[in-house]
């Protein structure tokens, strides 16, 4: 070990970073390119000084030359991989949840009297994506109504964050005044500018750890609605389309599945069709 444990001159080495793009890839199916390196190194750091190690070749020698524990390869796997969401990103398709799909599958399945709609986040990183998701179910079903949301993430950190359903202000500003109402609390301190979802919300949003390249997924059922945004551009074209057909095994017949914007589904062989711009009815 350094003296000084000063790594901030360093560079991760060509070899260690094909180690770790190759355990990244075979981990989770993400590909690091070259120009990720740099982001790879700032990551890295922090753990590397927490572990007082002498640097990055000590560290990926201990994590993945010699077999080191699981648990620091999953805490390698949640550095890396990259959670950027917002609430109510891309509005359009909460908007059309609302007036086209809700009625739809309401009126063909008798939800909200019988049945319980199965509404699965699967990359749901802080939890943004869905807590909105609970929102606007509430807000068409009421807080009672018969739905759950499922929510994963392969990253173990931004979960627990998810599960505490703690958030500021600041982040909290593109959810709609009336929302905000209905569905959130502001902290008894208000120096400390945190608001905070309901329990009627939080019962209603199940989260739990997921990598979307296994052979199965931890669901306990088929779901009505799958999201599965921004996240498929990280994978090679194969993984794409393997991805995308174990998840929409998961979906029931009749049932949707919301893709990002920046995403395709082009020239794959899947049991959907378009329904509107990137969004899926199952056949």
């Amino acid at each position: 070990m350094a003296e000084d444990n000063n790594i901030f001159s360093q560079q991760l080495s060509s070899n260690d970073f094909a180690l770790l793009k190759d355990f990244i890839e075979d981990s989770c199916g993400i590909k690091l390119s070259e120009n990720k390196r740099s982001m790879v190194e700032g990551r890295l750091r922090k753990r590397i000084r927490a572990l007082n190690l002498s640097g990055y070749k000590e560290y990926i020698d201990s994590v993945l030359k010699n077999g080191c524990d699981s648990a620091e390869q999953m805490h390698l796997i949640d550095v890396i991989t990259t959670n950027k969401t917002d609430f109510f990103r891309e509005p359009n398709h909460f908007t059309l949840m609302t007036e086209k799909i809700l009625p739809y599958l309401s009126s063909n399945f008798n939800l909200g009297t019988q049945e319980t709609l199965n509404v699965w986040s699967s990359a749901s990183s802080t939890g943004e994506e869905p807590y909105t998701l609970a929102m606007v179910l509430a807000e068409y079903f009421g807080l009672g109504g018969n739905f759950n949301v499922f929510a994963t993430d392969i990253n173990t950190n931004v979960l627990q964050i998810a599960k505490k359903a703690v958030y500021t202000e600041e982040k909290s500003i593109d959810i709609p005044y009336e929302y905000k109402k209905k569905y959130m609390l502001r902290s008894k301190n208000r120096a400390d500018k945190l608001v905070r979802f309901i329990p009627e919300i939080r019962s209603k949003t199940r989260f739990g750890r997921n990598n979307l390249k296994d052979a199965k997924y931890i669901l306990p059922t088929q779901v009505d609605i799958a999201f599965c945004r921004n996240v498929i551009i990280y994978f090679d074209a194969k993984t794409q389309e393997e991805i995308i057909q174990k998840i929409c095994s998961y979906i029931k017949p009749g049932g949707f599945l919301f893709m990002g914007h920046s995403e395709s589904v082009h020239g794959m062989k899947l049991p959907i069709r378009n329904y509107a711009p990137t969004v899926y009815i199952k056949e």
